[in-house]
């Protein structure tokens, strides 16, 4: 069976080495349709893509780069945004050029089809992904969920507790675990915050009397929210020149999980640059159908289901 990754996963592996280090592995390649990958290096005024691949040179005509670049649904912008960075593609063809020279002709968008038409058209509502984050925006992180065919993970989705940005919670490049929500004309819509917990499973990495690190998220007329886990905030009680994304030393007063409230007391708050590290996943399988994420005695019942 074959795997699917997001575009740069293979490019370091000894299967992907051991191909491009001959041309009687490329061949072999070429005839089994096999996904390989190399690093783009130029891409030309044609909007063409060059690829190393080390012992010979690769092109990705433009209407290879991308699934809707020959539509003209999506933007060249997909295909030079691709320089120095790792591509996946399969060998279609070889050719010598002008000085005799042997060259590998490539196709990204094969490959991205290949993607689709035997992974990604496949997943359901529940199945959990890999992905490797691409682009940032306010409304949501982009991600690569297999050949560089992107998805959104929308930033109410992102955790529980609420952010302003999703470079809060991730940078670009990272590698991240998403859950499908739905398949919707071809197109995969994402989520994330089932992922990182239940309030009972975060609530238990702390005890009553500890001082924490957090991070203000907002405040309030009647007290100020503190971040202590992407799926965990608590209410602070008011304090004298706190502002919203600052890190915090706090004091853990009470936990009440009926009521799925922490309170908390304030005892610093200071500036810092904060840079996001790799989400820490509750949740370790492959498919979720349902997501509690309230506490059994609650009284409120949140949860995510998954058809």
């Amino acid at each position: 069976m074959i795997e699917f990754y997001p575009e740069g996963w293979l490019i370091d592996t000894i299967e992907n080495r051991n191909v491009l280090s001959s041309i009687s592995n490329l061949t072999d390649a070429y005839h089994e349709g096999r996904i390989l990958e190399a690093r783009a290096t130029v891409c030309d005024g044609d909007h063409n893509l060059i690829v190393n691949m080390g012992i010979i040179k690769g092109i990705i005509p433009r209407e290879e780069g991308a699934i809707g670049i020959r539509e003209g649904t999506v933007r060249d912008i997909a295909v030079i945004s691709r320089v120095n960075r790792p591509v996946c593609f399969i060998i279609t063809g070889f050719k010598k050029d002008d000085n005799g020279n042997m060259i590998a002709i490539l196709s990204r968008r094969a490959a991205q089809e290949m993607c689709y038409n035997n992974y990604i058209r496949n997943l359901v509502s529940g199945d959990v992904i890999d992905a490797k984050i691409t682009h940032l925006e306010n409304f949501g992180a982009f991600a690569d969920i297999g050949c560089g065919i992107v998805s959104l993970i929308p930033i109410d989705t992102i955790s529980v507790s609420r952010i302003n940005h999703p470079k809060e919670r991730f940078l670009v490049g990272m590698n991240i675990k998403a859950v499908v929500r739905s398949v919707e004309d071809g197109r995969v819509n994402l989520s994330h915050k089932e992922l990182l917990g239940t309030w009972e499973e975060n609530a238990s990495m702390f005890s009553v009397g500890e001082t924490v690190a957090g991070i203000v998220r907002s405040v309030e007329d009647y007290g100020i929210f503190v971040e202590l886990a992407p799926n965990l905030a608590g209410l602070a009680e008011l304090k004298e020149g706190v502002r919203s994304g600052q890190q915090a030393s706090i004091y853990i007063k009470n936990i009440i999980p009926s009521k799925m409230k922490i309170k908390l007391i304030i005892i610093d708050t200071f500036d810092y640059d904060y840079r996001p590290s790799e989400p820490n996943y509750f949740f370790k399988g492959n498919h979720i159908d349902k997501f509690i994420y309230s506490p059994v005695s609650s009284e409120k019942i949140i949860e995510t289901v998954y058809c």
